[in-house]
């Protein structure tokens, strides 16, 4: 048997379904990861990636914190793929449950999914460090052309952050609950466009329990070994392939 009808046989037989993505599921629609650092990244930039999208860095360089955010985190244009449509389908017809995703993008929502439980936040949701008012992305977007170069709030001119989880602040605890509520009931896992090397997201996976764990990712990764079926190539072409 192929292992695309291996894994129809499995989406056909569970009910409960859960999806865990990452990074990979939104390189289709063209958004890169952004901590792949290519030729042009040290003419621009003076400090890595993760050192940027840190709380400390946050605190102490806002300005240049602002400029790599909005140029490399927010992909405002950017459209689902055959991927994100085929979730969507999936949770339409009652068999998928939730969408654990370490994306910030927007991208599920956009597609249609309504269960989508954001462990990093979402570059759609911005608020006000101090009065808490809400901003949409276009304000941060709209801040490059203002004298601070920094999103100040109309209110209380204090600073609006994202809604992102930056490196040394923890996750939503009531978005990690769902998320081990929804892997501790599934019967089929599919983990998709992940490396599974981002802590403590990854670490969420052991909460599954289930019967199957279908894995798409176009290099190998930890949970290989445990997989009942792996797939290295695109995730939208191997998803799209499903009857849903």
């Amino acid at each position: 048997m192929e292992k695309i009808e291996e894994f129809q046989k499995m989406y056909d037989e569970c009910e409960k379904i859960v999806f865990f993505g990452g990074a990979g599921v939104s390189t289709e629609s063209g958004i890169p990861d952004f901590r792949s650092e290519d030729g042009l990244y040290s003419q621009k930039w003076k400090y890595p990636p993760e050192a940027i999208v840190s709380r400390t860095f946050f605190e102490q360089n806002c300005k240049e914190f602002f400029r790599f955010y909005r140029e490399k985190l927010i992909a405002k244009d950017a459209q689902p793929n055959a991927a994100h449509i085929a979730l969507s389908k999936m949770e339409e017809k009652n068999k998928l449950k939730a969408i654990i995703t370490q994306n910030i993008d927007g991208l599920h929502q956009k597609a249609g999914s309504k269960n989508v439980l954001e462990l990093h936040g979402s570059t759609l949701r911005n608020y006000c460090t101090k009065c808490k008012k809400f901003y949409p992305v276009e304000f941060i977007l709209d801040s490059e052309n203002s004298p601070e170069k920094i999103p100040l709030c109309t209110e209380c001119s204090s600073i609006v952050k994202p809604d992102v989880v930056l490196y040394e602040e923890s996750l939503d605890e009531n978005i990690i609950d769902k998320s081990i509520q929804a892997l501790s009931e599934a019967e089929l896992l599919i983990v998709g466009g992940t490396s599974l090397a981002v802590y403590p997201a990854a670490g969420l996976i052991n909460y599954f329990h289930g019967k199957y764990i279908v894995l798409i990712n176009k290099s190998a990764t930890s949970l290989d070994f445990k997989a009942n079926l792996v797939f290295h190539e695109s995730i939208g072409k191997v998803l799209s392939s499903i009857k849903i």
